[in-house]
């Protein structure tokens, strides 16, 4: 297709200005643009079954899909239905689908309104990103009304015309820095209650992470909540005396929940990486190593801004062992009552569930990966540690799972139907220290990977788990991690890539494989499904590996014959929207 330059539109809001190139298109195309209804509050609270409105679809995070064209019964019947070449970029991204058109936002700051049914470009917007940004693998858009909200490299966000790809406004929310130091927008931001609600990275930025909401009609910043307690706040004593500019970590790097019956968000935050100021805690009154707000879940009103309420799941963590992962809010039985629940696992993949209301601990799921926890209090939640929880610097220790995680930004999906969760899982473990190495925390504690023991070379792991029963109904074992979010139908399947450049769909009820393609290169993104022109499309986006895939591949051929084994033969393609549909008739 051919593609002009337009001329460059001013910004409403004095920020720096765009390009968009609008493609030379076809009138049914055009058309198809003119016929974009507005995203309303009760589409998002409910989304038309045929669309992919938001990051993980629904506010409740399901990743949950009520198509059902494409069933167990003709899965097998896949084939691709277009691909649409991408530049090269670390990115993770979330196709987004309304009305048949498709969002999709790459790692270079460009934003594509495609034809979700063919791929054809309806119009594409290239962001100005500022010399020395920091480049983000961010996870996708946001759509409400006529916009459509892109987070750019260069820490703003931009509200875009939905039909025409035109600025509407722009907002500074931090200055980017050069390097590793600087602040980051990963996190697709949501929609709640008229407000962008936008995460913000932090790895080594002092006083470090934060959460903003916008306005959504002016671009103008409502509230910020500091995920890093300032002087006098609470948790300012947790950071083992250390003033505030000595202090970072609390990253924001996943999207949240949101429950509007009680108007709250549910974020998650990551640890610090300057993990030696804690590493030997004082122990003098009141003063703790704990690190809150770090590896916790925070509870928000929208409305105010103000923290509803918090649990940190796993204090003063040492191994890079993060629990900022997807918030899910389900109703299960508790002691013979039902409860609103926020359910999360980190990277041991142990689940602990909150009252969605009040933070209250209700109970914890060990998936029996780590080796670190040794006993959970069953009235508070609190872990007691093992030995091996910190580094010394005389002995190397087993440490299960490894710093990537026996689960990262892959996220878990839940059949509503069904109560079923789908949780994809890294089985790998690491020898950690002895102290004085190189690795991302500052203790210089080694990393090294390991396989953990009696695995028999299945580095990927697929669990499926009633919800309301906990139980453990089956588990998918194979040699590739897994590499994308896994999406689930009522069509009966789920949807998966791993590792091995391979895009799968499973039996919801027993795990059974039923179909599968060799995509070309590593899909590593959010998969989605979604209806254009009639039929039900599953988009993946390949060749786009964040860091972590990178550090499995790396891992898991060094464990399986390097170059000359399985992993080593891979051939990569290249960036592509690979979209995969069922025969025309």
């Amino acid at each position: 297709m051919i593609h002009r330059f337009a001329k460059p539109l001013a910004c409403v809001t004095l920020a720096t200005l765009g390009w968009y190139l609008p493609a030379v298109m076809a009138a049914e195309s055009k058309l198809l643009l003119d016929q974009l209804s507005p995203v309303s509050d009760a589409m998002l609270a409910d989304p038309p079954a045929g669309d992919w409105l938001m990051w993980r679809r629904t506010w409740d995070a399901y990743g949950f899909s009520p198509l059902d064209q494409i069933n167990t019964s003709n899965v097998g019947q896949l084939q691709e239905a277009y691909r649409v070449p991408l530049p090269a970029s670390s990115n993770t991204p979330t196709p987004i689908v309304h009305d048949g058109v498709m969002f999709l936002a790459n790692g270079d700051d460009r934003l594509y309104a495609l034809d979700a049914a063919t791929g054809e470009t309806l119009w594409q917007y290239q962001h100005p990103t500022r010399e020395g940004a920091v480049p983000s693998s961010k996870f996708g858009v946001a759509l409400h009304g006529n916009k459509v909200i892109m987070p750019t490299n260069d820490m703003q966000l931009v509200a875009l015309d939905m039909r025409s790809g035109e600025i509407i406004w722009q907002h500074s929310i931090a200055d980017s820095l050069v390097g590793r130091r600087g602040h980051t927008l990963r996190a697709t931001p949501i929609i709640a209650n008229g407000k962008i609600i936008q995460g913000v990275n932090a790895t080594m930025v002092p006083e470090g992470g934060f959460i903003v909401a916008i306005d959504l009609d002016t671009g103008e910043e409502s509230w910020r909540f500091y995920t890093i307690p300032r002087p006098g706040e609470h948790g300012d004593n947790t950071w083992n005396g250390l003033e505030l500019s000595a202090r970072s970590g609390g990253s924001v790097w996943m999207p949240p929940t949101y429950d509007p019956e009680l108007d709250l968000v549910y974020f998650g935050t990551a640890p610090t990486y300057d993990t030696a100021p804690l590493l030997h805690p004082r122990n003098d009154g009141e003063v703790t190593a704990d690190a809150l707000y770090t590896n916790s879940t925070l509870a928000i009103n929208v409305t105010t801004g103000e923290l509803a309420w918090h649990y940190q799941h796993n204090a003063n963590d040492q191994w890079d062992l993060d629990w900022v992962y997807e918030r899910q809010v389900v109703n299960v039985p508790v002691n013979g009552q039902m409860r609103k629940a926020v359910i999360t696992a980190g990277k041991m993949a142990l689940y602990d569930a909150l009252d969605a209301a009040t933070g209250e601990y209700l109970y914890s799921v060990d998936l029996g990966l780590q080796n670190l926890i040794t006993a959970i209090d069953p009235k508070t939640g609190a872990k007691t540690m093992g030995i091996n929880a910190r580094p010394n610097a005389e002995t190397t220790q087993l440490v299960c799972p490894f710093a990537a995680g026996g689960r990262n930004w892959q996220v878990s999906s839940i059949n509503p139907d069904t109560d079923i969760l789908f949780l994809p899982i890294t089985q790998m473990c690491m020898n950690g220290g002895p102290i004085g190495g190189q690795s991302i925390l500052s203790t210089g504690a080694a990393l090294n990977p390991t396989p953990v023991p009696g695995q028999e070379g299945q580095f990927g792991r697929l669990q499926a788990m009633n919800v309301k029963t906990r139980e453990m109904l089956w588990d998918y074992r194979e040699m590739a991690p897994p590499t994308t979010a896994i999406v689930a139908t009522a069509g009966g399947l789920i949807f998966g890539g791993t590792l091995d450049h391979r895009f799968k769909a499973l039996n919801q009820q027993d795990g059974a494989l039923l179909w599968e393609a060799n995509t070309g290169d590593i899909p590593a993104s959010f998969p989605v499904t979604y209806m254009a022109g009639g039929r039900q499309h599953i988009a993946v986006v390949i060749g786009q590996p964040t860091i972590h895939a990178g550090t499995f591949m790396g891992a898991v051929m060094a464990m399986t014959g390097g170059s000359d084994g399985p992993m080593g033969q891979l051939q990569s393609q290249g960036a592509a929207l690979v979209v995969y549909a069922l025969p025309e008739d």
